[in-house]
């Protein structure tokens, strides 16, 4: 492998954030210091340079993708623009968490270059383009998540939810792995673009199709489909609130991105997408159990926390519309997933903020009932829950109406009958959503004020909710200018 170091400027917002993370992991274990409050605002800037370098690059990318490393990585629009979700999602997590762990007394120094180096791991698999940098970027991502959700050390739940993770994780990256070396096996190759020229010759090799689809399984328990979500639930719950905002968002966003160029690119061929074992047919079968699911579970939680992890479940089935739809429309169908998971990010980041916001140290206030009368005390607050609930119900006229009808409308543009009965599926779980997701806004506004809500007062919260409730109504209102970003980012 020849070495080039002008290919590192290539790279130059992955080594940011990787630098900063280390940067102030020594910071935290060399001052001496027990206020950690410059921690965040520090880990929010090194997020916000990676973007400037993310955007000053938009244009030079416009001639198409750069391939560095010897095929390794790439530097094109779509990693740019899935680059610059996941430090969104990183800072706006990083700015809820400097709250709530002052809070509830768990403030390590150590959660926010965790952040950065999950993100790293994020920005890696956005610009994989072999299967070995695909591995190494969902361990890097694996790992520090993994110790995020075990972040809050005090609390049983978290510990709990970290080893049902990490257990679940381990077993799938073992799945995936055992699939990257099938297809390598038969193949001889683990580059995506020469995956995909040899897929016409291995496409009819049992050993290829089965290391394709045991891939397919590792990638699945990484956005949460069913069958393959098991550890959803408990992680989402158990782990610091901040947290699982970055983990629904984040984590999700990294795979969907990770299935879009590998499915797109070294499994594109149309024997294999929508052959007799096709892998658009299989997650058509995914998408339909999972949608389906994710909401019938969410109708029957109490408790916030895990609702919206088996809301999460659930949207996970309806991006897997998406992809289902760049088998049998073409690459077209990206650009919707990738509006969509903006849309869901800042909605997301939104709802589990307004939860981590609401608890205090004595009480997190996670059961629906808990949020009775919210406001009259605190209205703003309500009313910025009740957007993000809308929102993830794709109520217009906020960012997930549009989100699921460029999604749906792409996936209408096959002549295939399937996809019609897989929208018409999606739209029904779409109208059954907006039951649960009703259910807090009506204890909100309609029910009699329970006890005195007592939520944490701190900056950086405040600013990271307003930014995701006007993100969200401002995509939500001028949809367009997104829409086309996205397609410019796919091309």
């Amino acid at each position: 492998m020849s070495f080039d170091p002008a290919q590192l400027a290539q790279i130059a917002p992955l080594l940011v954030v990787l630098a900063g993370g280390v940067f102030l992991l020594m910071l935290e274990a060399f001052s001496g210091s027990r206020n950690r409050s410059y921690l965040m605002p520090l880990t929010v800037i090194i997020c916000a340079i990676a973007i400037g370098l993310e955007l000053a690059s938009w244009s030079d990318a416009a001639h198409g993708s750069r391939v560095i490393f010897d095929g390794m990585l790439t530097a094109d629009r779509l990693s740019i623009f899935m680059d610059c979700v996941f430090l969104t999602a990183a800072a706006l997590s990083a700015m809820l968490s400097a709250g709530f762990m002052r809070e509830h007394r768990f403030e390590h120094g150590e959660l926010y270059p965790l952040i950065l180096f999950a993100t790293g791991g994020m920005m890696m698999l956005g610009a994989a383009t072999s299967l070995v940098t695909i591995f190494l970027g969902i361990e890097t991502m694996s790992i520090a998540v993994y110790v995020l959700t075990g972040s809050w050390r005090r609390a049983p739940k978290s510990s709990e939810a970290a080893m049902k993770y990490y257990l679940n994780g381990a077993f799938s990256t073992a799945i995936l792995l055992y699939g990257i070396a099938l297809v390598y096996g038969a193949s001889g190759a683990t580059g995506l673009a020469e995956l995909g020229q040899r897929a016409s010759v291995l496409g009819t090799q049992p050993i290829f199709i089965l290391g394709m689809l045991l891939i397919l399984v590792g990638l699945g328990f990484k956005i949460a489909a069913v069958p393959f979500h098991m550890w959803a639930p408990d992680a989402y719950e158990g782990a610091p609130s901040p947290v699982s905002a970055f983990m629904a968002t984040g984590v999700k966003a990294a795979a969907f991105t990770t299935i879009l160029r590998l499915f797109g690119t070294a499994f594109a061929r149309p024997e294999l997408a929508t052959g007799v074992v096709g892998w658009a047919n299989i997650l058509a079968v995914i998408a339909v159990a999972t949608m389906t699911f994710g909401n019938l579970a969410a109708l029957r939680q109490d408790n916030v926390k895990r609702m919206l992890a088996y809301s999460s479940i659930a949207h996970a089935g309806y991006l897997l519309i998406g992809v289902v739809a760049m088998g049998v429309v073409g690459v077209e169908a990206r650009g919707p997933v990738l509006y969509y998971l903006v849309a869901y990010t800042f909605t997301t980041v939104g709802a589990f903020g307004v939860v981590a916001w609401l608890g205090n140290r004595g009480d997190e206030r996670l059961q629906i009932d808990d949020w009775a009368g919210l406001a009259s005390r605190h209205p703003a607050a309500a009313l910025a829950m009740t957007i993000f609930m809308l929102s993830l119900g794709g109520v217009p006229p906020t960012a997930g109406f549009f989100a699921k009808f460029y999604l749906f409308r792409i996936a209408l543009e096959s002549a295939a009958p399937w996809m019609l009965i897989l929208v018409v599926i999606a739209v029904l779980n779409s109208v059954v959503s907006v039951a649960y997701y009703l259910r807090v806004v009506t204890a909100m506004y309609f029910r009699e004020v329970g006890r005195e809500p007592q939520p944490i007062r701190a900056r950086g919260m405040s600013l990271a909710l307003v930014i995701c409730a006007v993100a969200t109504l401002a995509i939500g209102i001028l949809p367009g200018w997104l829409s086309d970003l996205a397609a410019l980012a796919t091309r």
